[in-house]
């Protein structure tokens, strides 16, 4: 049935690329990147694939824009060799918090990445937890944005906490939190806060009980680690029993492992969208793989299934012990 499937993994994902072979029994192709002296990418693939279904693995992560630059010559190359069409899974789309003109004079970036997506030649985009869901707007071609929720949820569920109270860190996520207490039957706690300059923020106010609690933070992105730390020494100093954090998408720039160890986080779980090297492993992280999700949304668009039933049957699947 997936026969005119076939999977090609640039360099950010190819952990990922392999588990999701392996769940859907397709091959990775054959393929190549390699780097001129002046650093000008070059992309090859020693296999054809000629009218298939091509999709393509690469979280446009650090270095940002040579990730980005091998995908789009991917993109160009698969078009040109006549796939049948191109679908770009992008598990953490990079330039996502730049969705909008914060100042005068700035640039929209995340549209701008979606035009050079769309140029290139990518037929669909399949991503996970966005930072603005009207970034699918941004395209004319179909996108698919796939929540981490589910597999977050299972994983607390499974720590059988009871008061558990879900935090949103910003105004901004205070839907990505809801969506966590309504799973975990939690209550919801909104973190007040003003962001001076990038990476750098200020915890004005805390709306709801904390004391006594165990307290997720939920986001999607997380950098320095810096704003996140702060909140979890707040809620420590105001009562909370535990504090967890849930990020789909771990870059832990600069002093980030610094700040976790020395913060009053009791854990962090992140995903494995960005993959984490081992100089920034640290015990307070636990890393939970989206490659059986990911594999699951693939099998569905290639067998033109029900997206919202496949990611139904997978939240129950994870309930049951199933997707590990």
């Amino acid at each position: 049935m997936l026969k005119r499937v076939k999977l090609i993994s640039l360099t950010a994902n190819p952990k990922m690329t392999k588990a999701i072979s392996q769940r859907l029994g397709v091959p990775v192709l054959d393929t190549k990147v390699a780097h001129f002296a002046d650093g000008e990418i070059l992309f090859e693939c020693n296999e054809t694939f000629r009218g298939d279904d091509v999709y393509v693995v690469q979280s446009t992560c650090c270095p940002v824009t040579e990730r980005l630059m091998e995908l789009l010559i991917c993109i160009d190359a698969l078009k040109r060799a006549s796939a049948k069409s191109v679908n770009v899974v992008i598990p953490y789309y990079g330039f996502a918090r730049q969705e909008r003109k914060a100042k005068p004079r700035q640039p929209i970036t995340a549209k701008l990445v979606a035009n050079l997506l769309t140029t290139a030649g990518a037929d669909r985009i399949i991503c996970m937890d966005l930072h603005a869901a009207a970034i699918q707007g941004f395209f004319d071609i179909p996108v698919d944005d796939i929540s981490a929720i589910n597999i977050f949820s299972d994983y607390f569920e499974r720590k059988h906490l009871n008061n558990i109270a879900c935090v949103s860190p910003d105004h901004g996520g205070v839907v990505r939190a809801s969506r966590l207490a309504s799973k975990l039957d939690a209550s919801l706690v909104i973190i007040d806060k003003r962001r001076t300059r990038p990476n750098v923020s200020e915890i004005v106010a805390i709306v709801g009980d904390v004391k006594g609690k165990n307290c997720i933070i939920v986001d999607d992105i997380a950098d320095t680690c810096g704003t996140l730390c702060h909140a979890a020494d707040k809620l420590k100093e105001l009562g909370a029993k535990k504090v967890f954090a849930v990020v789909t998408h771990a870059i832990l720039s600069g002093s980030a492992i610094e700040h976790i160890n020395h913060s009053a986080l009791d854990e962090m779980v992140i995903t494995d969208t960005i993959p984490l090297p081992p100089e920034k492993w640290c015990k307070k992280i636990k890393v939970l793989s989206v490659a059986p999700l990911l594999a699951d949304v693939i099998k569905s668009i290639a067998l033109g299934k029900s997206l919202s039933f496949t990611l139904h049957d997978f939240a129950s699947n994870v309930r049951q012990g199933k997707n590990k």
